[in-house]
C-alpha cells in the first residue's frame, strides 16, 4: 500500500444507526460530547494534514502544500495530538455504549501510536523511491489521482501547490543533509532508483511535462480567455518551478547524498534503528510480537504452504523438484499469452465477471463507489507495484486498481498471480472494505478515512486471497498455485523484513531468499526488497492480520456451529471499519456469544 495517499479513502442502511436518540433496549445512547471531540479531531488533523483532506473529497484545503517533515511543523502535530489524547482521558470508558467504545479504543491507540512515531527522526529521510511525494506529487498533477481539475477554481488550487513545491523540495534537501550528518540516511540501493525518477519528471517542452496532462483535458465549460490564462501559467510553472526543483533535487541526490547513504540494506544501521524497528513491528501489527517472533513465523509459514505447493506440482503431473518446476512456469509461453497491455487489463475484467455471481453468498453488502483497472503509469513502472486507490466516497472519483505491466508480451498468469492478486488489490479485498468504509457516515471522520490500521486493512485483503475457491476462482491447478504462490510472498514477508531491519540480512541475501522460494523475477524481487527496505515493518501486517481473520473465522464458526454464516462474519469484520486487531478480536468474540 502507498503510504503517502494509498490508503485514505453513505450506505446509510448498512450500519446500526449512532443517531443522538437513545439506542434500543436498554443499551446507552451516543455520547454526544464524545463525538463532537472526535469531529474536532478530525477537523485539525485534515487542517495539518490538507492532502487526506483532498484524498477524503473534502476540496477545502485544495490549495495548500504543507511541509509536514520538519521539525517545527512536527512540534505542532505533536502539540495536536497531546491535546485530544487528554480530552479523551476525561471520558469514562465503561460509561460509554458500544460502538463509541470501539471509536474511543481506536482514537486512544491512534494517538498513541503517532505520538510514539515522533521519537524517531524518519523525517531524515523524507523521500524514498516507491512512495516519495515527488511521485504522488506527479500522479496527482497528471490528473489521475486525487486533484480534481473541474472548474477554473480546481486549476487554480492546483498551482497553488504547483508554487509550493520548490520551497517543498529545498526543505527535503535541508532535513536530508541533516540526516548525512547524523547517519540517518537511505540505503544507496534504493537512492540509485530516486535518481532516474527525478531525471524522468523534467520535461524539455512543458507541454510534454505529466503537469501539463490537465491543461490537455480543459473542461468546454471554462471560457477561452481563462484556458489561456491556465494554460501560460501551468507552462510557466513548468518550466520554472517544476523543471527546476526535480533537477535540483536528483542533481543532490547523484552528488551529494548517494556518496553518503549507507551500504547496509536496514534500518538498523541508523541511530535508534533497533527501537525504531520495534516500533515499527508494532505499529504495523498492533501487536506486541518481537521481531523475531515475526522471523520464526515466517519461516514457519514458508514451510507449510511449500508442503502445498509441492502436492499442486505433483498433481500436474510435473516430475522434477519445486524450483525447476517455477523455472517450467517462468518460461513456457502457455503461460504468457498476451499480446499487449489491453488483453491483460481485459482478463482482470474478466476474473471480475466470473466471481460476481458467488459475491451475495459471502457478503451481505457491495459498496456503491465504482470500480475501475487501469495500467500503472509508465513514470511509475520501474518502482512500482501493482496497487489500489481508494475512490471518493461521493463516487464522483472511482476506486482504482493499477496493474503493474513491464512488458505485455512477458506478462505470466500464474507468476503475477492474477485471481489472487485481483481479489486482494480489487473485490473483495481492498475495494470493498475501504468503499464499505468511506460509505459509512455513521462512522466519525477519522476513522471513515482511517488508513492507519495496516494489520487489518493489509489483513482483510490478504484473507480475502483465501476466498477464491469460494468465489468460483481457483478451479485451475496453475492459478491455485498461483495463489499460494501469493501466500508465500507474503510469508517471505515476514522472513526478510525482519531479516533485513533486525538481523542484519543484505539486500541481496533477501532477493535470493525470495528467489529461491518462489516463483518470481530477479526484477521483481528487486522492486519488493527494496519496498521493504524504504518501508520497514510495513509488509508485515498482510500476514499476521490475515492469520487474525482466519482464526475467529474459524473460532466463530467452531462455536456457533450450524447458526455460523459466513457473510454475517464478514459483515462483522467490515461493518465498524479498520481497527487494531485486538479491538477487531474483542468485538468479534462479542458478537459471537451474542449470536451462541
Amino acid at each position: 500500500m502507498n503510504k503517502s495517499v494509498y490508503f485514505l479513502l453513505c450506505c446509510l442502511l448498512y450500519f446500526t444507526s449512532c443517531s443522538d436518540t437513545p439506542a434500543s433496549s436498554g443499551s446507552q445512547a451516543r455520547n454526544t460530547s464524545l463525538a463532537a471531540l472526535f469531529e474536532r479531531y478530525y477537523q485539525d488533523n485534515i487542517a495539518l494534514f490538507p492532502l487526506e483532506a483532498t484524498a477524503n473529497g473534502d476540496n477545502r484545503f485544495n490549495d495548500k502544500l504543507y511541509i509536514d517533515f520538519t521539525d517545527s511543523y512536527r512540534g505542532k502535530i505533536k502539540t495536536h495530538l497531546e491535546r485530544y489524547r487528554k480530552e479523551l482521558a476525561g471520558f469514562r470508558r465503561e460509561d460509554l455504549n458500544a460502538k463509541d467504545r470501539i471509536n474511543y479504543d481506536c482514537l486512544d491507540y491512534e494517538l498513541k501510536r503517532r505520538l510514539e512515531g515522533l521519537n524517531f527522526h524518519s523525517n531524515y529521510m523524507p523521500l524514498e523511491q516507491i512512495g516519495g511525494f515527488h511521485l504522488t506529487f506527479a500522479q496527482m498533477g497528471s490528473g489521475a489521482l486525487i486533484q480534481p481539475f473541474n472548474t477554473v477554481q480546481d486549476y487554480d488550487n492546483w498551482l497553488q501547490r504547483m508554487k509550493a513545491f520548490g520551497p517543498y523540495v529545498d526543505s527535503v534537501i535541508v532535513y536530508f543533509r541533516k540526516g548525512m550528518a547524523a547517519h540517518y540516511v537511505l540505503p544507496k540501493a534504493l537512492v540509485a532508483k530516486m535518481i532516474p525518477q527525478m531525471k524522468d519528471m523534467v520535461a524539455v517542452d512543458p507541454k510534454l511535462s505529466v503537469f501539463y496532462q490537465p491543461i490537455l483535458k480543459l473542461p468546454g465549460e471554462i471560457t477561452s480567455p481563462e484556458q489561456a490564462r491556465l494554460g501560460n501559467a501551468y507552462r510557466g510553472a513548468i518550466a520554472t518551478i517544476i523543471n527546476p526543483a526535480y533537477q535540483k533535487l536528483g542533481a543532490f541526490l547523484q552528488n551529494e547524498y548517494l556518496p553518503a547513504a549507507r551500504s547496509s540494506s536496514g534500518i538498523w544501521d541508523v541511530p535508534d534503528g533497533k527501537a525504531y524497528y520495534d516500533y515499527a513491528v508494532r505499529a504495523n501489527t498492533s501487536t506486541r510480537m518481537s521481531a523475531e517472533e515475526i522471523y520464526n513465523l515466517g519461516l514457519s509459514e514458508v514451510k507449510r504452504i511449500r508442503t502445498l505447493m509441492d502436492s499442486i506440482k505433483t498433481a500436474t503431473g510435473f516430475s522434477g523438484d519445486l524450483k525447476t518446476f517455477f523455472s517450467y512456469l517462468a518460461t513456457d509461453k502457455r503461460f504468457m499469452p498476451f499480446h499487449n497491455a489491453d488483453e491483460i487489463l481485459a482478463a482482470y475484467e474478466n476474473i471480475h465477471t466470473r466471481m460476481k455471481p458467488q459475491l451475495r453468498k459471502l457478503f451481505l453488502h457491495e459498496p456503491r463507489t465504482p470500480f475501475e483497472i487501469r495500467q500503472i503509469e509508465a513514470y511509475r513502472v520501474k518502482s512500482g507495484s501493482s496497487q489500489y486507490f481508494q475512490g471518493s466516497p461521493d463516487g464522483k472519483r472511482p476506486g482504482i486498481f493499477y496493474v503493474l505491466i513491464l512488458d505485455p508480451t512477458k506478462y505470466n498468469v500464474v507468476e503475477e498471480q492474477m485471481e489472487s492478486l485481483f481479489l486482494h488489490e480489487a473485490i473483495p479485498g481492498h475495494h470493498y472494505q475501504i468503499s464499505l468504509q468511506q460509505e459509512d457516515t455513521t462512522l466519525p471522520a477519522f476513522r471513515r478515512f482511517s488508513t492507519g490500521d495496516n494489520a487489518y486493512i493489509e489483513g482483510w485483503a490478504l484473507y480475502c486471497e483465501s476466498l477464491g475457491k469460494e468465489l468460483g476462482l481457483y478451479t485451475d491447478p496453475y492459478q491455485y498455485l498461483g495463489a499460494l504462490g501469493a501466500e508465500m510472498h507474503r510469508a517471505i514477508r515476514l522472513v526478510v523484513d525482519a531479516g533485513l531491519h533486525a538481523r542484519h540480512m543484505t539486500r541481496e541475501e533477501a532477493i535470493q531468499y525470495m528467489t529461491d522460494n518462489e516463483q518470481i523475477s530477479q526484477e521483481a524481487a528487486t522492486i519488493e526488497i527494496e519496498r521493504y527496505m524504504a518501508w520497514p515493518g510495513q509488509a508485515l501486517g498482510y500476514k499476521v492480520g490475515s492469520l487474525t481473520i482466519k482464526r475467529l473465522r474459524e473460532e466463530c464458526a467452531a462455536k456457533l456451529g450450524a447458526k455460523f454464516n459466513i457473510a454475517a462474519f464478514h459483515d462483522e469484520v467490515l461493518k465498524n471499519g479498520s481497527m487494531p486487531l485486538d479491538i477487531l478480536e474483542q468485538q468479534v468474540k462479542e458478537w459471537a456469544a451474542q449470536k451462541n
